[in-house]
């Protein structure tokens, strides 16, 4: 764990805030800044509290936590605006449910002629405490998007109005899943808490990831 380094990674969360920009907020110099981020120097309580309240954090945070988990794979973090959509859901819980869910709903998209289907996926969360600790299962909900003038017969179609999402690119995301997926989550959420935005999960679809050799994972946010 390093201060610097997590200073650092809060700054650049903060819209890529610059030092001089951090510095004349704490009423400091850009040397000051730039001595806390090499970890030559540390701030004065007075100081540290200050930063806390400007990037929405706690003190085990800046001091404690290893908070950067990003990764050369992450690109244009952003906000975005998601225009309303339709969109057809298939849940599976096992062991393994990912591909189940997945394959589903690539079925569904074939069978109603989309052969360039959109597909974006979740972590289903109304599991029992005996399926996840006994059983080592776990939910997954995949979702084939609509196109305009495709509405299939006998499946049930969900819609969703447009709404705000923070958002992030992974590149290559299966070469490393289980640390790059988590740590690209894990990074919206700083940066939603650093620029003060709240998760919202009610009436929208609160996560979610698109599927391909290449990724975009979503928080809904206001």
């Amino acid at each position: 764990m390093s201060f610097g380094t997590n200073l650092q990674y809060l700054r650049q969360l903060s819209g890529n805030m610059t030092q001089e920009s951090l510095a004349e907020k704490m009423s400091v110099s850009r040397q000051t800044i730039s001595k806390w981020e090499m970890d030559t120097a540390k701030p004065e309580m007075d100081k540290a509290l200050e930063l806390c309240k400007v990037f929405n954090c706690t003190l085990d945070n800046l001091f404690r936590d290893e908070m950067d988990k990003r990764s050369d794979k992450y690109t244009n973090l952003r906000i975005e605006m998601i225009p309303g959509f339709r969109y057809v859901e298939h849940t599976v819980v096992s062991t393994d449910p990912e591909g189940d869910a997945i394959d589903r709903v690539y079925k569904y998209a074939k069978e109603n002629g989309d052969e360039n289907p959109k597909v974006i996926g979740w972590d289903f969360q109304k599991l029992s405490i005996e399926q996840i600790n006994v059983y080592n299962m776990h939910g997954y909900t995949a979702a084939w998007i609509l196109p305009e003038g495709i509405t299939p017969k006998e499946l049930e179609i969900k819609e969703q109005t447009e709404h705000k999402y923070v958002a992030i690119h992974i590149d290559r995301p299966f070469d490393n899943p289980f640390v790059t997926i988590p740590g690209a989550y894990h990074t919206l959420n700083d940066y939603m808490r650093t620029n003060g935005l709240v998760y919202v999960e009610n009436e929208v679809i609160p996560c979610f990831e698109t599927d391909g050799e290449s990724m975009d994972v979503y928080i809904a946010c206001k």
